[in-house]
This record gives structure tokens, C-alpha cells and sequence, in this order.
């Protein structure tokens, strides 16, 4: 049977992204992510609830990161696409910790034309290193005369509906 992993977040990061290098060259950029929900109670006030996330993106991502070709701040409004993954850790105390994170495959900044003006290639899928391809134009339709709807004979009887 076949399962998909999919996460499509839209929220704002809660802190500047920071971005790691190891000895191989690799890098790695992690980055909280908030989104809320907004609803009314049982009484009719607004409610808020946010979520945190824990994003975190290897390769081209991270790379861009580091190298300021993309220049996420705190506060930016963000549009995310990964997967979930848990897994678990020893800290230094030697207690089991479990996390969940979700793995970044795109992330572009939703925060108006101040990301764009700065890089006008900034959102490209974090793997393929390929700018967002723009929709193909469709040609353009001939107008059609419309078909004038034609009214049943006086002795249908509706006998051919197939329900």
C-alpha cells in the first residue's frame, strides 16, 4: 500500500535561521517556525493557538543560508514544504530525548517584494537548485457562440435519467 509523508506550513519564523558546517562541508540549517490558529470560543471571544515547528533543511537550503543568498529573518511570514520526521537522542544528562522535526524539501519567504528585491532567485526548491519554473501561457480560446439550452418535447416522460 502505498503512504505519503507531506507537511505544507505557512507561519512565521521565530528566530534567525542558523545554519552549521561540518568537517565534510555538509551543512545545516535549522529554524523554528510558528503558526496559529485563530477561532472563536464557546462564549464568542477570539481564541489563539500557536504551534511550534522545528525545521530543519541539509544541502542547497542550508547553503544559500550560510552564504546570504537568501536572507530569512525572524518575523518573515514563510511558506514551507517538508516531511515529518521523529527521532530520539542521549543529551549530556544521559536522558533519552524525543523530537520531531520537520524535514525541508522548499521554503520561500511570503513576506511581500522585500525578499525579491534582495534575490530575485530565492525561491527555488531547496534540492533541485532551479528557479521556480513560471506557468506555461495557455492560448488564447476563440470565442464560441454559446449553444442555446433546448427544451424537452411536451411528452418527455424523464424515463432516460440513470438514477
Amino acid at each position: 500500500m502505498a503512504s505519503l509523508n507531506k507537511v505544507i506550513l505557512i507561519g512565521n519564523l521565530g528566530k534567525d535561521p542558523e545554519v552549521i558546517s561540518f568537517d565534510n562541508g555538509t551543512k545545516k540549517m535549522t529554524v523554528s517556525l510558528a503558526t496559529t490558529e485563530r477561532y472563536r470560543d464557546r462564549d464568542g471571544n477570539w481564541q489563539e493557538q500557536t504551534e511550534w515547528h522545528n525545521l530543519v533543511s541539509w544541502g542547497t537550503l542550508a547553503q544559500d543560508i550560510f552564504e546570504k543568498r537568501r536572507n530569512y529573518v525572524k518575523g518573515d511570514q514563510m511558506y514551507v514544504e517538508g516531511r515529518i520526521k521523529s527521532r530520539q537522542y542521549v543529551d549530556n544528562q544521559n536522558v533519552t530525548r524525543h523530537i520531531t522535526e520537520i524535514v525541508v524539501d522548499k521554503m520561500m519567504s511570503l513576506s511581500g517584494n522585500r525578499q525579491q528585491q534582495q534575490n530575485p532567485n530565492a525561491s527555488y526548491n531547496a534540492y533541485g537548485n532551479q528557479p521556480q519554473q513560471q506557468p506555461a501561457q495557455q492560448p488564447q480560446q476563440q470565442y464560441q457562440q454559446p449553444v442555446e439550452p433546448q427544451m424537452p418535447s411536451q411528452d418527455y416522460n424523464g424515463d432516460d435519467l440513470p438514477f
